[in-house]
């Protein structure tokens, strides 16, 4: 069994309004130094075979129809170690 990971982000052009609040209030809880924040998801995938080419390709499919609106957010596909 393999595992593919799939991170999703929004485009640097979308303002991110969750990332901005946690950002605000980092100072109050004593972390310094944090110029800002964006907020993503992350999936990872069980496949129930190898996690060859072929297979890789069809979670880049789903993440590009299902995890994430590409309209708005990016996202990666990697092989998890």
């Amino acid at each position: 069994m393999a595992r593919v990971v799939v991170e999703v982000m929004l485009k640097p052009e979308i303002l991110d309004p969750q990332g901005q609040a946690i950002g605000r209030k980092l100072p109050q809880m004593g972390f310094e130094g944090v110029a800002a924040v964006r907020q993503g998801k992350r999936f990872e995938i069980e496949l129930a075979g190898p996690a060859d080419e072929a297979a890789v390709e069809r979670v880049r499919e789903l993440a590009g129809t299902l995890l994430a609106n590409p309209v708005i957010e990016d996202f990666e596909v990697h092989v998890a170690e």
